[in-house]
């Protein structure tokens, strides 16, 4: 489980050094999952994105793999980058809407992988 933890904060690295990364967000939810099919599952993630946008929240999802991480190497991981505790929590709120597009994806997502963990990280303003 340690490696796990460094592989995270790996791939949490590589999200806010990396040149083709969007702005840095305060807020930055990290999802490891299992899934027996990656490419669906990412097809999902793709089409919850779009959904967001249509909603006017201000979060970007991201599928990483960890390909140098030991007995980790093809661990999932997603994250969640948005600017602030507020609007992570009005994502939750718009995917709970009975009947919304957003929550049927989600219940897409959910019907395909396993949440192995689930972190919350704040960005250090200097």
């Amino acid at each position: 489980m340690g490696r796990l933890i460094l592989s995270i904060l790996a791939v949490m690295g590589l999200a806010l050094t990396s040149a083709t990364a969007l702005p840095a967000s305060a807020t930055l939810r990290v999802i490891v999952v299992q899934t027996s099919d990656i490419k669906t599952y990412r097809h999902e993630v793709d089409t919850l994105q779009g959904e967001f946008k249509k909603e006017g929240l201000q979060v970007t999802l991201r599928v990483w793999r960890a390909t140098y991480a030991g007995p980790d190497t093809g661990t999932i991981i997603v994250t969640v980058e948005v600017p602030d505790l507020e609007t992570l929590a009005k994502i939750g709120d718009a995917v709970q809407k009975p009947n919304s597009a957003l929550g049927a994806t989600m219940k897409r997502i959910e019907a395909i992988r396993k949440i192995a963990s689930d972190s919350l990280y704040e960005e250090l303003s200097p």
